[in-house]
């Protein structure tokens, strides 16, 4: 029996559609037609891309991709984890100019989230990597290839630091850019391991050509040092996870609203490429493309001070995983945390409870701890075993 709380979502969902909306400033006309309205270079490559991007995780109909490329958005970011997104893409590549997008992909496998080819795969696995997603995509090539999620598949430092630099990764890249499959290294971190020292290690590295780092106004005190180094080098800075846990979303509430102000906090920093955001719906699409070349302002800034006063309490800052050194138990309390803000606040449900489903270190043992060191170890006061308690339930499958 499936045990996943719906009528609890469906509960929080409402609670907070009848809350007074985070707006910021006044909605546009509503016959203006949402479309990108600014565009940015991404590093030294030569590219340049949409300030507000398409991250095609939730991807499910090729129209989304078809109707992305006619409001101007030009960066798609997948990966062979990302369900059937990679093969929803290869449906609209007949009817797209392939010089128009641009397409990054991971060195992942095609299996539920997290599929990460793990430190030691060798020059043959990342080249399969790659031919599989160009097979599923119909394409002859990737703009950007990227090694993902540094800082998730161990805490360990010299581990990750291994698995970013892998000399058969490497060789793989040449192979690819020589064959034309590949053209630019990337690589992405949200922690909660060593996020900001990994993410410099790229950058000083001189391999890669862009990062991806969660990035939002919510935390994240080293990295802006990271990102103004990267840009000193050339290297582009792609921000993901910048709306902060999506608590406050109003969707269908207009334009100014939390995520518009969201969007904007990130855009204001001249060294960020552009920003990748999940668009499920043709109205999310709607909604979040209305923030694209607007200023940060003001009542930006009043927005997200309202809603860190709402939600700080609230929100498992990704990156951060402080309080995981306190458990006993060896739960894997960011990624636990991180897999229930896609299940409650993103709508990835199914995707949610695979990943959780993969984690050695679940929270199931949370419920009986006797001895709950992680409680007070939060440094923004989260009640985190309460919540990595109702997390188990929610995800877990049981008979």
């Amino acid at each position: 029996m499936n045990r996943r709380d719906f009528l609890k979502v469906a509960a929080l969902a409402t609670a907070t559609a009848a809350a007074p909306p985070l707006y910021a400033d006044v909605p546009e006309k509503s016959g203006d037609t949402a479309a990108v309205k600014s565009y940015r270079e991404i590093g030294k490559t030569g590219l340049k891309m949409s300030d507000i991007s398409f991250g095609a995780g939730k991807l499910s109909v090729a129209s989304m991709v078809l109707r992305a490329v006619d409001s101007g958005i030009n960066y798609f970011d997948t990966s062979p984890d990302y369900g059937l997104s990679e093969s929803t893409i290869g449906e609209a590549m007949g009817r797209i100019r392939r010089d128009k997008i641009i397409l990054t992909s991971k060195f992942c496998n095609p299996m539920p989230y997290p599929g990460h080819l793990p430190e030691g795969s060798k020059k043959k696995e990342y080249v399969a990597a790659v031919e599989g997603s160009l097979s599923r995509m119909k394409t002859d090539h990737v703009d950007f290839i990227f090694v993902h999620a540094i800082g998730e598949m161990s805490k360990d430092f010299e581990s990750e630091k291994k698995r970013l630099l892998s000399d058969e990764m490497l060789e793989a890249v040449n192979a690819l850019k020589r064959a034309g499959k590949v053209r630019f290294l990337g690589t992405s971190s949200h922690g909660p391991a060593n996020m900001e020292e990994l993410l410099k290690v790229a950058v000083e590295s001189k391999h890669f050509d862009v990062i991806q780092p969660s990035f939002n106004f919510m935390k994240f005190p080293k990295l802006p040092e990271v990102i103004k180094e990267a840009h000193k080098h050339g290297v582009g800075v792609i921000a993901m996870k910048t709306l902060a846990g999506a608590k406050d979303m109003n969707l269908g509430a207009g334009g100014g609203e939390f995520s518009h102000a969201a969007f904007k906090w990130v855009l204001k920093h001249p060294e960020v490429s552009g920003l990748i955001i999940t668009m499920k719906t043709a109205s999310d699409m709607e909604l979040y493309l209305r923030a694209s070349g607007k200023e940060f302002t003001s009542a930006d800034q009043r927005v997200l001070n309202r809603y860190s006063r709402l939600y700080g309490k609230e929100y498992c800052r990704t990156g951060c995983g402080e309080c995981e050194a306190s458990c006993t138990a060896g739960v894997e309390i960011a990624s636990v945390m991180r897999y229930h803000m896609y299940f409650r606040e993103y709508g990835m449900e199914k995707r949610a409870m695979q990943s959780y489903a993969s984690l050695k270190g679940n929270a199931e043992a949370c419920s009986t701890c006797s001895e709950p060191a992680c409680i007070g170890k939060c440094p923004y006061g989260l009640a985190v075993r309460d919540m990595l308690c109702d997390a188990h339930k929610s995800m877990s499958f049981t008979v």
